[in-house]
């Protein structure tokens, strides 16, 4: 419920909605718990893999697309980054010669990223640990019915927030 009251200034003042204590403890519960678990997946990419939780999804996204190769714009939309620190990412990635950017020939405008076949070979070699670090952080500790859940929640989380404007 949302409360409006005057100020002395006689202008009116809206009152936050302020979470109950169940929605506090289901809030806290989600982000620390997902703090936790991107860290502790990243810190298994970076010790393994000697990539960054970003990086595997990059070259995840870039293996599953046709051509193993994507515009730069639905990259990061597809990561949910912004396009300058994709683009500081892609660097990164070049450097290891995992990616490399193209021209687009359907318009001359477009830059494709492409993943290489270096960098198909530390996906597939980073593949198993990762896998294995989300089922026993993440998958093995839930029910299919909590598994469920989460994804008809996040599903909506991700799919109001991608109406919003910006």
């Amino acid at each position: 419920m949302t409360f409006v009251h005057p100020e002395p200034s006689g202008h009116a003042v809206v009152e936050p909605r302020w979470l109950t204590p169940a929605q506090q403890r289901a809030w806290r519960a989600y982000t620390d718990g997902h703090l936790r678990l991107m860290t502790a997946l990243n810190r298994q990419l970076q010790r393994d893999s000697d990539l960054s939780l970003a990086e595997y999804r990059i070259l995840v996204l870039l293996s599953e697309a046709p051509d193993r190769s994507l515009r730069m714009s639905e990259l990061a939309d597809g990561v949910l980054s912004s396009r300058s620190r994709l683009t500081h990412q892609i660097r990164r990635l070049e450097a290891q010669h995992m990616v490399r950017r193209n021209t687009c020939l359907e318009d001359g405008r477009g830059v494709l990223a492409e993943l290489t076949d270096e960098g198909m070979r530390r996906l597939e070699a980073a593949a198993p640990g990762h896998v294995e670090a989300v089922r026993r952080d993440f998958i093995d500790l839930l029910t299919p019915a909590q598994l469920e859940a989460i994804s008809d929640v996040f599903g909506r989380v991700d799919k109001e927030i991608g109406k919003q404007p910006g």
